[in-house]
């Protein structure tokens, strides 16, 4: 796969805080690649050094075979940005964007039909004030793409949408690749890293501490699957522990889980249940995830 974003040892710091250490990652042609970790990783401070924004204090980056110091004019000319911060006047209508941003460029697309592509027909004459959450992330999204760029970064997309409009960005996000396009896509949240990504770099503190695909990185934690269900006072969990998948059992109140290893594990859980007469309701399997990764390696919660 064609390398089009190359970063080696980058290093950024602020006073006597580091925030970028020896961060490495290559990002193929075609791909979503996604940059995760918590808030204050360096996620975005990584991002904004690979399009030109911040000058490094050490390593080398080059995208699409441009230095984003020395030609971030050029540069600027084949990537789509939508920052984290990203913000337009609240007066300015939706179409008036669109025109403004196309005239930043040398090479645009015809901005009418990103109206219709992103959902923003009705909304033309809309101020960006007026617009709802979901909406202004389409409209950013299609600022990013008037210049028809061949890569496209996306830092924090969904945070502070809700459940259905962040599902309907993923299928955006998915769209714009189905355009040919490289994404990078910069977020904190796993779930959205494991549905959408080709692959990943984990950064926390500054530092890449896992780098492969979703799936990759699943089976290589190799945890024990779960299960979860709700029982009440008569249950003994001793009994549960003894049965041969079983690896732990956690009890927090009425809610049980189970962890285990092997596909006989449920049929053991429900087998025990039933010969020692325990009723029990809402009981469910749980799959290992990229959290779970998350918190294997870093010993803490994805959103401290």
């Amino acid at each position: 796969m064609e390398t089009v974003i190359e970063v080696q040892q980058l290093r950024k710091v602020y006073g006597q805080t580091v925030a970028v250490d020896d961060v490495s990652l290559r990002v193929g042609r075609g791909e979503i690649f996604g940059i995760v970790g918590p808030n204050g990783a360096g996620k975005t401070t990584t991002v904004e050094s690979v399009v030109g924004l911040r000058r490094p204090d050490g390593g080398l980056i080059r995208v699409l075979g441009l230095d984003p110091q020395k030609q971030r004019t050029g540069l600027a000319q084949r990537i789509g940005i939508q920052l984290q911060q990203a913000a337009l006047p609240w007066r300015l209508k939706v179409w008036e964007a669109l025109d403004l941003y196309a005239t930043f460029y040398t090479r645009t697309v015809p901005w009418e039909p990103l109206l219709e592509q992103w959902g923003l027909a009705e909304k033309r004459n809309a101020a960006f004030s007026n617009l709802s959450g979901g909406q202004k992330q389409r409209l950013f999204i299609a600022l990013a793409l008037v210049n028809d760029p061949e890569i496209v970064i996306l830092d924090e997309l969904t945070t502070g949408l809700d459940p259905q409009a962040r599902r309907n960005t993923w299928d955006l996000v998915r769209a714009i690749r189905e355009q040919g396009k490289t994404v990078v896509l910069v977020t904190h949240f796993m779930d959205e890293a494991e549905v959408l990504c080709d692959r990943l770099a984990i950064i926390d503190h500054g530092t890449v501490i896992a780098l492969d695909t979703p799936q990759q990185l699943i089976r290589w934690l190799g945890t024990e699957n779960r299960v979860v269900f709700e029982a009440n006072g008569g249950l003994q969990t001793e009994m549960l522990s003894a049965l041969p998948p079983v690896t732990k059992v956690e009890r927090h109140g009425q809610r049980v889980v189970v962890y285990g290893r092997g596909d006989d594990l449920v049929s053991a859980v429900v087998s025990a249940l039933g010969s020692h007469g325990v009723p029990f309701q809402n009981l469910r399997t749980e799959q290992p995830n990229l959290e779970d990764v998350f918190l294997a390696l870093t010993g803490r919660q994805i959103r401290e």
